[in-house]
């Protein structure tokens, strides 16, 4: 998928190093004021704007607007009840987006991504990417 870097080019070799500071549960990795993260990163992450070039994605079939967010993570990292949000193409944007955005962890979020794959609608779409507009624009949950 494409995005702005918004991380320093060694970001995960240096995930190694900054392992003890992780916030969450593995395999998710999130750091308050992570130094990875460049000057203009903060802005484009705090923004959502690294995430403007995944239209690209979306215009090329191989994303959709909603939908669960892929991840860097392989299918192995999956319990087998987790698998179902592998189901459907990935999304800008989701369920966990508007409800807890970076304070989620990895079981919270994959029940908020087959809860959208069971449940998805054109309206439910539409909800979602208009209570991620709100979220965005009121940095609620900002990353």
């Amino acid at each position: 998928m494409y995005k702005f870097r918004s991380m320093v080019a060694n970001a995960e070799e240096l995930k190694l190093q900054y392992a003890h500071l992780n916030e969450l549960q593995w395999p998710d990795f999130k750091i308050t004021n992570d130094p990875r993260i460049t000057k203009v990163g903060k802005i484009l992450r705090k923004t959502s704007l690294d995430e403007l070039p995944q239209l690209l994605n979306v215009i090329k079939g191989e994303m959709s607007l909603v939908g669960p967010r892929p991840t860097s993570f392989g299918s192995e990292t999956y319990k087998l009840w987790q698998t179902e949000r592998l189901d459907v193409t990935p999304g800008l944007t989701g369920l966990w987006q508007i409800i807890g955005r970076a304070q989620l962890e990895f079981d919270e979020r994959l029940r908020l991504d087959i809860a959208y794959v069971e449940r998805q609608s054109i309206v439910f779409d539409l909800v979602i990417l208009l209570r991620t507009a709100v979220a965005i624009f009121t940095q609620k949950g900002a990353k």
